[in-house]
């Protein structure tokens, strides 16, 4: 008992692990529920929100609860509750100052629901990022500051199975209860360093982000890890396995990595390449509990793949201007640039691909004149300050 009242660095010191009491909250779950939420946002200007969904059970990914920190009283909303008329709260809600943690994927799912931006934004995880935490996930960061243990069984609960029990809803509770203080740390830290600015780029550009919502499908997303090898009957295979799964897990209402992994889809089609016999290919798959139901589908799939002509299939997109090949000197400034880069990266105490990531090295070595186009202003003042793209002017 007397461990709780310790402080958090000597919690830690000793040891001790202690589990938050969970905040009082109030559920919204029926039909004209939402007043004493939109009457408490009318009174502040800043929100905590966190959401859960369940693209870890269904085929199509839904928002399934958000939680909400609302001048001091938590809310979680039942998304999924029916009857439940949720166009109000979006209005007010882009009108509020949002703390949140991880937020990309959370924005990009609000957007395909109802096209929600929000107006500005504070991510604790990307300040812990720029402050080089290392372990920058919410329950490190609560650990670390509050003591606080998440119970990590909320991270893999089916979020749209009704009804929610008690020991989800105090999960989702605690989720937002702590951003706030956590916000008040992290901006502290920041602000010390210089970096708040960074922090306030990283949030605006993730709200933009956020705002294209998930990529569309295309006709070529098939062609996954190592197709760029496959020439002949393991390309037409691989498309055809890969289009057996999606059909089997839409079929079953589950993600297609519970049908089988990527690496599986891969294997069966460089046995195809290599020659092997469709009962060859087949005598090493293994698909779990599903096996004797799914299987003969994945036969004929496989069939069929061996049976197509390569040629026939969805060609190839058209080379990205950003992934042509870099000539020579190209190259060896791309090689300059990154170890600037990641020079910097270590004085700063942050991982490198903050400051730019692969793919925006390769451009700014094709175009280095465009790098206060391709990287944010903190960190193309950060690259532009190097000897390798001052030698470039």
């Amino acid at each position: 008992m007397i461990s709780r009242f310790l402080p958090s660095r000597l919690r830690r010191f000793l040891g001790v692990k202690v589990t938050s009491s969970p905040p009082s909250y109030l559920l919204l779950d029926q039909p004209g529920s939402l007043a004493p939420l939109l009457t408490a946002l009318e009174k502040v200007h800043e929100v905590s929100l966190d959401t859960e969904a369940d693209n870890m059970y269904h085929y199509k990914t839904r928002v399934c609860l958000l939680q909400f920190l609302v001048g001091g009283e938590v809310f979680l909303v039942d998304v999924l509750a029916p009857g439940l008329k949720l166009e109000p709260l979006w209005k007010v809600l882009a009108e509020k100052h949002l703390i949140m943690h991880g937020s990309d994927f959370d924005l990009r799912l609000l957007h395909d629901l109802c096209r929600f931006r929000p107006q500005s934004l504070f991510d604790t995880m990307l300040a812990a990022q720029l402050l080089g935490v290392p372990r920058f996930g919410l329950a490190a960061l609560l650990d670390q500051h509050f003591g606080v243990a998440l119970d990590k069984d909320g991270q893999k609960a089916n979020w749209s199975k009704r009804p929610l029990t008690p020991k989800l809803l105090d999960y989702a509770a605690l989720d937002v209860w702590h951003l706030p203080a956590l916000r008040d740390i992290l901006k502290r830290e920041l602000k010390k360093l210089g970096r708040l600015a960074w922090l306030e780029q990283q949030c605006e550009a993730q709200i933009a982000a956020g705002f294209e919502g998930f990529a569309p499908a295309t006709e070529n997303d098939w062609r996954i890890g190592r197709s760029e090898r496959l020439r002949g009957p393991g390309l037409s295979v691989l498309h055809a396995v890969w289009h057996w799964r999606e059909a089997q897990a839409q079929r079953l209402d589950t993600p297609p990595f519970k049908v089988c992994g990527n690496t599986l889809l891969l294997k069966i089609a460089e046995a195809a390449e290599a020659g092997d016999s469709e009962a060859t290919i087949l005598n090493s798959v293994h698909l779990g509990k599903r096996h004797d139901r799914i299987f003969p589908s994945l036969t004929a799939a496989v069939r069929a793949g061996l049976a197509r002509d390569p040629k026939t299939l969805p060609r190839r997109p058209g080379r990205d201007p950003n992934h042509v090949s870099l000539n020579q000197d190209e190259i060896e400034l791309q090689d300059r640039i990154r170890n600037d880069r990641d020079r910097v990266a270590k004085e700063l105490e942050i991982e490198p691909t903050l400051i730019a990531n692969r793919s925006q090295l390769s451009q700014i070595a094709r175009q280095p004149r465009k790098v206060g186009d391709i990287l944010l202003p903190w960190q193309a003042e950060l690259l532009l300050r190097q000897p390798s793209l001052k030698a470039s002017e």
